[in-house]
């Protein structure tokens, strides 16, 4: 049984992947869209953990790179859900790299992403509320709650 209402830390994920050398432009930069993608696939597994369901992406804000990401560099995505409507739920997805040798951490980039719960004939679900803790979650909401309806109004 799906329950009613769930807290922030039951759901949040964090991804580790080591950045390869199939991952990089000729610069031996990781290409953006294989950021993007581990991005995406971190922000789902979090949105499906919340719902309990297959959650698909609706939306990606903009993302902006601050700083590369290098092969060699160990990638950390760090997801946790920040608002949740009836059938979406937003998640904010923060991308760490770290050189393994230095032990040098850069925030790369961050991203929000819309997901929608799905039931089993593929029809938009309700998910359950977001339970907030902390200062910090509530900050969170709020935030989110104003580029959600940013989104709708647009």
């Amino acid at each position: 049984m799906i329950p009613t209402e769930k807290r922030v830390r039951d759901s949040e994920i964090v991804l580790h992947h080591f950045m390869m050398p199939e991952h990089a432009n000729p610069l031996g930069n990781v290409h953006g869209g294989i950021i993007m993608k581990f991005v995406d696939e971190a922000g789902g597994l979090c949105a499906m953990r919340h719902a309990q369901r297959p959650s698909v992406t609706i939306a990606i804000d903009s993302m902006t790179f601050h700083s590369p990401v290098h092969v060699g560099d160990l990638v950390m995505f760090y997801a946790r859900v920040n608002y949740v409507g009836r059938t979406s739920m937003e998640v904010g997805v923060r991308v760490v790299a770290e050189n393994p040798i230095t032990g040098e951490k850069t925030h790369t980039n961050s991203a929000f992403l819309v997901y929608v719960a799905l039931d089993e004939r593929g029809k938009p679900t309700k998910v359950p509320r977001l339970v907030l803790e902390t200062d910090e979650e509530r900050r969170r909401w709020e935030a989110a709650q104003a580029r959600q309806n940013q989104r709708l109004h647009k």
